[in-house]
């Protein structure tokens, strides 16, 4: 029987030989476990294997999982990539280190205004809907620049990069086209913001691909845990 020791050791391994072959540096790459719907021991078990960044999609799953952890495990670096409604911004910027699916200047604008003075601004990325579906969220190329100015102005948080969900696809062709364009935008942003340095894309599925497009944090949460509870 594997466990989840043995799982993320894994996971480690595929981004190493994913960043070997694309001529990377695997130290560039972060994992983030993904532990929506996941219980503390599993969360605890990823921990003792020396996991320390961990994702939420749930707002109150999250800030209950949060409270609970912090004390004896200070050192977890909490992100949300799940959607956010703006009657719920509190509590990501009272209890979250990272929100990774900004893509609104309303929600950017109340989470600046919550976030306490007591603790480091919160860092943001932009999500971006690079496949255009209208089913999905986030922003479109052609509006980032003008929400990352709004971004960059607030004082009590920080723009650090872009997230993408592309196409779900078997298609490889489609997933490298979709990763290839986030790359640029990424691209583009650094050039103007210096503090932008995180490109999150790449999950389970299509990690390998993702690294070789250049993503620099992955999003695993199957191949770390099992299916979804």
């Amino acid at each position: 029987m594997t466990t989840i020791a043995d799982r993320l050791a894994n996971a480690h391994l595929r981004i190493a030989q994913a960043a070997q072959i694309s001529s990377r540096d695997s130290e560039e790459i972060k994992l983030l476990a993904v532990s929506k719907t996941k219980p503390i021991s599993q969360i605890l078990a990823a921990y003792h294997a020396g996991q320390r960044l961990f994702g939420e999609n749930y707002v109150q799953e999250g800030e209950l999982k949060i409270i609970e952890l912090r004390p004896s495990c200070p050192d977890i670096e909490w992100h949300f990539i799940g959607p956010l409604q703006s009657n719920k911004t509190k509590i990501i910027a009272e209890h979250f280190d990272w929100m990774h699916t900004l893509s609104r200047e309303k929600i950017a604008k109340r989470l600046n205004d919550q976030r306490p003075e007591a603790l480091m601004p919160l860092k943001v990325c932009i999500q971006v809907n690079i496949s255009a579906e209208q089913s999905k969220s986030g922003i479109l190329p052609q509006e980032l620049m003008s929400l990352a100015r709004v971004i960059n102005a607030l004082p009590r948080i920080e723009l650090r990069g872009l997230m993408a969900i592309p196409t779900a696809t078997d298609d490889i062709a489609i997933q490298r086209r979709e990763f290839a364009q986030m790359k640029v935008l990424f691209d583009q942003l650094r050039n103007v913001y210096p503090s932008v340095d995180t490109l999150s894309m790449g999950m389970s599925n299509d990690l390998e691909i993702a690294i070789d497009a250049g993503t620099t944090m992955v999003r695993i949460g199957t191949a770390i845990f099992g299916s979804r509870n």
